[in-house]
């Protein structure tokens, strides 16, 4: 997601550190256009209706992602003020007073309440840490972190998880990026029963998973595959969610950056099966900072399509790389473990 020109990512774990559960947020300092487009049956989000193309708002400050279930919003709160203090938000007076500034940050959270303590949720104090990360540090981490501390796939440990593509410079789109960061966290199964593999580990760019030893055609032992065959493949819980965004550096208005957001579900449906289940709260926000305009002579529907096809592709691979980076927490195996590669 850092790789999309004016992005910035961050997480913090609650209780300083010390909880089981946390917060990633995505930071635009100069504000991005953004929209949503949420699919589970149980979604807990905020400000996402000011977010349909039909209405006022046209650009976001930060996007939210956070645990603990309908108490991991107050993340949000504290994001709010850490950006108020350095100045960031819509300048709700004009430019005459610059100072009074609201941020706009829409949110989302998953449910993880049942992974470690009960009462170790994300509040402000969470967010607003998250928040000196992103714009202090600004991570590239996956795995067990932010929001994906807590986060299970199934039967098997979740986590946070970020992928990117760059188009060619041969191409239509030369130099456009996009890029998905994504939490994790769904009722339904993210591997093959049949040969134990990942179901997005065919997408694959540049070998990118080669890192955590693993590549499309590296086969599963059958130990390992009959290992999870007898796991519950829609896991323990009915309370899940996947939840994550999709960005660009391209120029596109807030109806282009909603179709985007659409089509993105199309990754996280290719690497979770079942998604969008009565229970999951599956929700992808869509982000475009604009510092790269469409070049000349490309028609705005065929650069639509273009980068939807590549967001869904990126969401497809972050949750692969959720999954591989993820270690086994509160009980839960990883994958890595399962097939011990």
């Amino acid at each position: 997601m850092g790789d999309v020109a004016g992005l910035s990512v961050g997480h913090a774990i609650c209780a300083d550190g010390e909880g089981d559960s946390g917060v990633s947020v995505i930071v635009a300092p100069k504000g991005a256009t953004a929209s949503v487009d949420v699919r589970g049956g149980g979604p807990g989000t905020r400000e996402t209706d000011l977010l349909a193309p039909h209405n006022t708002v046209q650009q976001v400050h930060a996007i939210t992602l956070s645990g603990g279930s309908a108490f991991g919003l107050d993340a949000a709160t504290g994001v709010m003020a850490e950006l108020e203090s350095r100045g960031i938000g819509f300048p709700v007076l004009g430019a005459e007073q610059p100072a009074k500034v609201v941020p706009i940050v829409p949110a989302a959270v998953i449910f993880d309440l049942l992974l470690g303590r009960w009462d170790s949720r994300p509040d402000a104090a969470t967010g607003r840490m998250a928040v000196k990360n992103a714009l202090d540090e600004h991570s590239v981490a996956v795995g067990n972190i932010g929001a994906g501390l807590g986060a299970s796939a199934g039967a098997l440990k979740g986590g946070f998880g970020q992928a990117s593509a760059v188009f060619p410079d041969d191409g239509p789109l030369a130099g456009t990026t996009v890029a998905a960061a994504v939490v994790v966290n769904p009722q339904g199964a993210v591997f093959n029963p049949v040969d134990g593999k990942l179901w997005g580990i065919a997408a694959e760019l540049g070998g990118e998973f080669a890192p955590y030893g693993v590549r499309p055609d590296t086969p599963v032992a059958e130990a390992a595959i009959e290992r999870l065959r007898s796991m519950n493949l829609l896991g323990t819980k009915m309370l899940n969610t996947t939840i994550g965004a999709v960005a660009t550096d391209a120029d596109f208005s807030k109806a282009q950056v909603k179709r985007m957001a659409l089509s993105a579900h199309d990754g996280l449906a290719r690497a979770i099966r079942p998604a969008h289940m009565p229970m999951d709260g599956d929700t992808l926000f869509g982000l475009a900072t604009g510092t790269k305009p469409l070049p000349a002579g490309i028609e705005p529907a065929v650069a639509m399509t273009m980068v939807s096809a590549a967001a869904a592709n990126c969401v497809e691979r972050a949750i692969v790389h959720a999954v591989l980076a993820a270690t086994t927490a509160f009980d839960v195996p990883s994958w890595k473990e399962v097939t011990e590669l």
